[in-house]
């Protein structure tokens, strides 16, 4: 880890020792104010990014997601490509056990567009999910 964190857009994502290694569980980040530009009109395009992931040995640090994130502020590209491309540098950064991406477009041309990409590590397998009843008198 730096000793001052990057405080400025940066290709870079940091990590850290998965500190419970020895079990499956997921990590979930929500980044409601992406923000890159159309590659033909270089017009501004938003999403909202979701990330669900199963850490392997790694986890990524929130400080690098969140300055990765922001490097795609000023760069062109089309919707697939960018959700694609974040997926494949969190995958090399992390190596996570299994790792989803959904992006969801704002509209443009009065289309909404969601990109969803996966990674799933190989020979990894999910546990069976179990349901269980919900708790009276909880809101959902």
């Amino acid at each position: 880890m730096p000793v001052n964190p990057p405080t400025a857009p940066s290709k870079e994502l940091h990590v850290f020792p998965n500190p419970a290694a020895e079990r499956d569980y997921l990590i979930q980040f929500r980044i409601p104010e992406f923000t890159c530009l159309c590659p033909l009109t270089g017009q501004p395009d938003f999403a909202h990014f979701s990330i669900d992931m199963v850490a392997d040995e790694h986890c990524v640090e929130l400080k690098s997601l969140k300055m990765f994130m922001w490097s795609f502020r000023d760069e062109g590209a089309f919707h697939e490509k960018v959700t694609n491309d974040i997926l494949s540098t969190l995958v090399a950064a992390t190596a996570p056990r299994f790792a989803r991406i959904t992006a969801k477009w704002y509209v443009r041309g009065g289309i909404y567009t969601t990109v969803v990409a996966e990674h799933r590590k190989k020979g990894w397998k999910p546990a069976a999910p179990i349901d269980l009843p919900k708790a009276a008198g909880l809101p959902d």
